[in-house]
């Protein structure tokens, strides 16, 4: 959820970086409300919004998610009883 204290708020303005998921997404609602703000509240731009959004969330399970899941998978032993190995 954005809405983190004023302490924050103002630690993440001069420039400081999130410490906690609270703050990335309040990173991310400033980016996407600036963008809004300057192209205008339409469906257009905020269907272009969720669909950046949505491939930076793909991007990073692709990227990073999965192999760090198929690393568990072969460190601690596969769960699914329908795969066949």
């Amino acid at each position: 959820m954005p809405y983190i204290d004023r302490e924050a708020r103002e630690r993440l303005g001069r420039g400081g970086l999130a410490e906690e998921a609270g703050e990335l997404n309040y990173q991310i609602t400033l980016l996407v409300d600036d963008y809004l703000s300057r192209k205008g509240l339409r469906y257009a731009h905020v269907n272009e919004v969720v669909g950046v959004l949505e491939c930076a969330k793909l991007e990073v399970y692709r990227r990073i998610a999965a192999d760090y899941e198929d690393n568990k998978r072969n460190e601690n032993g596969e769960v699914y009883r329908a795969i066949d190995r």
